[in-house]
């Protein structure tokens, strides 16, 4: 007897050891993935694309050793664009759609839709926000660490002061209030720091820290840089940053280069972070904006989407395109320039492809697809069919499929229809001296060198031929030098381009095209997408909602006045790997105690 109990003790450690040994396999053979999400950026605000005013070597470096995205879209602002990246489905499945969320306002993502967050931390990811949300505040159910992050570093809102981290709202009758927290609990103690700055050290410090041999890591930094500031202020950056673009006369855009300058330097810390932790082999890095920059009108910041039409808050690609990269060791088709359309909503199931976890696109609804494979190796995959953004309160639509792309109304009564570009060419005069020697410069990174030694030893043939890249990677228009197209005026009638050869929107073909199959087919794809359309969740401003109810701290407003805020701050957030540990340890228990009991009655039959 005592043998059959110590055979079962010996069996019971075994089979515990095992189990855990083999779930800890399962877990590093995960990438781990890092999304550096930028906020307002230019299409031609990363000199990958071509722009010589002011350079981004760190993001450049990171562009040419990986796969340039050229045709990546987004919504055109900030809270739709997100909620697409985290869900994988179009602002208007998810009310999502009109406008962004003002602090002062009583909505969010719908708490019933699943997030990107909560599907990696479900597979055994450490999930990890730093920097803005901007997903709702007004109750506590809507910010992070209750949306599947483990861990929350940043602000709740739309935008902060770079160094007070404040957002004023006295021009509504409400005040000034403060907005960032660590987890849930109300963090002051960084104020006066450069926020660019503390979300970078905030990223390394967490990378650093990190055991991804036992849980992969899914972080999201989620950058303020180099969205507006405030009102009052919305260009802000170190007096030593500013000063390295003397060469620049105008004011504004000197101050701008330097605010991307600190983005910029925050991707190469980032990759020097991963580098230093020992993983950068096992990650899927992802450079992005949320959506174009705003040249001009409500937080302008002299963002330029040159060549392209349009700017932030328009149905045009100076609103929609983002200047994307990927890198990961997994990708074969390295050094490239990817032409494929792909939506920031495909990046949900992309990315869960690449870490081998299993989605039932159809039963999630989603409208984002699994482009991993083409991605991987390089291919275009579909005819994409996008549905930029169906409004009706701004009473516009803005839709592509493949090379075509439709256009009806427009925003702010055309204000940003036009060619907004704060950087022609023509005034290239002012050109970072750092562009007379810029390959060497990019190639003496560390980001390029880092990236370079793990390329080498994995899928990236031959040299890198970075001014090839460079100009495959540049936006082309149809006309130049002058020459006029037919004129679209989206406020008289409907707008149609072939996006392929008119990436500038300079040719309407939609009178030509108007009694055609392609018209027709566009007509009838829009008509279903407004009928699937979910109403947009805008709410009203609620006063109660003041700062100055609640110690100036801009927060879950609703709870409190509900008398249900129970302002847990001990169990949410946090590392959050002692639960998921915990719970692997449980599984394991239980995995054990199965394998006894069987043997136990196998035994027991003899």
């Amino acid at each position: 007897m005592h043998k059959i109990m110590w055979d079962f003790h010996q069996a019971f450690a075994i089979i515990l050891l095992c189990y855990n040994v083999l779930t800890a396999a399962q877990s590093n053979d995960k990438p781990n993935i890092v999304i550096i999400l930028a906020d307002d950026l230019g299409v031609d605000d990363v000199s990958f694309r071509g722009s010589n005013q002011f350079l981004t070597p760190n993001i450049d470096a990171l562009a040419y050793s990986g796969v340039i995205l050229k045709n990546l879209y987004t919504p055109s602002m900030c809270t739709p664009s997100r909620s697409a990246l985290l869900t994988g489905k179009y602002p208007i499945h998810t009310g999502m759609q009109h406008y962004v969320i003002p602090n002062d306002q009583p909505w969010g993502l719908p708490l019933n839709e699943t997030t990107m967050a909560e599907i990696f931390k479900q597979h055994g990811y450490y999930t990890s926000i730093i920097g803005k949300w901007h997903q709702g505040m007004s109750r506590k159910a809507y910010t992070p660490t209750k949306r599947g992050f483990d861990h929350h570093f940043g602000y709740l809102g739309s935008n902060i002061d770079y160094y007070e981290h404040t957002l004023d709202a006295t021009a509504k009758n409400l005040s000034l209030g403060h907005d960032f927290r660590d987890n849930l609990a109300v963090s002051r103690e960084y104020i006066g720091t450069y926020v660019t700055d503390l979300l970078t050290d905030a990223a390394t410090n967490l990378i650093s820290k990190h055991d991804a041999t036992k849980q992969p890591l899914f972080l999201l930094l989620s950058q303020l840089a180099p969205h507006a500031g405030t009102d009052e202020i919305p260009l802000q950056a170190p007096a030593e940053e500013v000063a390295k673009f003397s060469y620049i006369k105008d004011e504004n855009k000197r101050m701008y280069a330097a605010m991307v300058s600190k983005l910029d330097q925050s991707v190469g810390s980032v990759i020097d972070a991963l580098a230093n932790k020992g993983i950068l082999n096992n990650t899927i890095l992802l450079f992005l904006s949320d959506n174009g920059g705003p040249t001009v009108g409500l937080l302008a910041t002299t963002a330029s989407n040159y060549p392209l039409r349009g700017q932030k808050n328009s149905p045009w690609e100076g609103g929609i395109r983002s200047s994307g990269v990927i890198w990961s060791p997994l990708l074969e088709n390295l050094g490239t320039v990817w032409k494929q359309q792909l939506y920031i909503g495909d990046l949900l199931p992309t990315l869960a492809a690449a870490a081998n976890i299993p989605l039932d696109t159809q039963q999630m609804n989603l409208d984002g697809l699994n482009l991993w494979s083409a991605l991987k190796y390089g291919y275009d995959a579909v005819e994409r069919e996008i549905v930029h953004n169906i409004d009706d309160i701004f009473d516009y639509v803005s839709y592509g499929k493949g090379k075509w792309k439709f256009i009806n109304g427009t925003t702010e009564s055309g204000d940003y229809d036009g060619w907004l570009s704060a950087r022609q060419p023509e005034s290239d005069a002012e050109v970072d001296p750092r562009a007379a020697a810029y390959e060497e410069l990019i190639k003496n990174t560390s980001v390029w060198q880092q990236l370079s030694e793990i390329n080498a030893k994995t899928a990236l043939p031959g040299a890198v031929n970075i001014t090839k890249l460079r100009e495959d990677a540049a936006i082309s228009c149809l006309l130049t030098n002058g020459t006029q197209g037919v004129a679209c005026e989206p406020l008289l009638g409907p707008c149609l381009f072939d996006i392929d050869v008119d990436p500038c929107e300079q040719n309407n073909l939609y009178e030509a095209m108007s009694d055609g199959k392609v018209v027709q087919e566009l007509l009838t794809r829009v008509a279903h997408f407004r009928e699937t359309a979910h109403a947009p969740n805008n709410k009203p401003l609620d006063p109660k909602c003041d700062p100055r109810l609640y110690d100036g701290e801009w927060t879950w407003w609703e709870d409190i006045q509900d008398g249900v805020d129970d302002d847990d701050q001990s169990t949410e957030g946090g590392d959050g790997a002692p639960n998921l540990r915990l719970s692997g340890l449980l599984l394991s228990f239980s995995f054990g105690c199965l394998f006894v009991i069987n043997l136990f009655k196998y035994s027991c039959r003899f």
